[in-house]
């Protein structure tokens, strides 16, 4: 399988210096999901030829996403495979205050993959925030494995990104930033 870069982006509104900040859209966010297309085949890294037909599902779902955020003129992430789809890297950024921070992106699927999500990990920025855990990985328990749960095998790696780490960036970043646990420096990588 060939390796693919990605680019697609969360709709952020990010208010100037000094202003409260908007919460995160619910609603654009129910909108983008319900865009993306719906995986069939329930298939893990360990299934053989029905995981290369889950595989291309998933790529067919990301460039979807891609599609549909460079439409919207947003762009907030790259992202490739290796040979098997079974490891994962690349970039996220986010712009606060007109600034973009941007973090190595990493993740490997659980042989269990797709009853189980990936745990997306930032490892530049651990143990700068509560919410991640160790190596990096940032934290979707509460919210975003139970709605993963609700929708195996539909759900993949574009709904993980739009659901998990599109959200959690748009909260952590800003309040990192704040916080002075993250300086543009650290976070603008060219």
């Amino acid at each position: 399988l060939k390796q693919l870069r990605m680019s697609a982006a969360p709709s952020a509104d990010e208010a100037p210096k000094g202003e409260e900040k908007k919460e995160i859209n619910m609603m654009d966010m129910k909108t983008t999901v319900q865009k993306l297309p719906l995986l069939k085949v329930k298939a893990g890294p360990r299934d053989g030829e029905a995981w290369v037909a889950r595989l291309k599902e998933e790529y067919m779902a990301l460039i979807a996403y891609q599609k549909m955020n460079k439409e919207a003129g947003n762009d907030w992430f790259t992202i490739e495979s290796n040979k098997t789809g079974t490891k994962w890297t690349g970039k996220v950024w986010f712009v606060h205050n007109l600034l973009r921070y941007e973090f190595d992106l990493e993740f490997e699927l659980p042989v269990t993959y797709p009853n189980v999500p990936p745990e997306l990990a930032l490892p530049e920025i651990d143990g700068k925030t509560e919410k991640m855990y160790r190596g990096g990985k940032i934290c979707l328990d509460s919210h975003f494995r139970p709605l993963w749960a609700r929708n195996v095998p539909h759900f993949g790696l574009a709904h993980a990104m739009a659901l998990g780490m599109a959200p959690w960036l748009a909260a952590e970043v800003p309040h990192l930033v704040e916080a002075g646990r993250i300086t543009h420096q650290e976070g603008a990588k060219k």
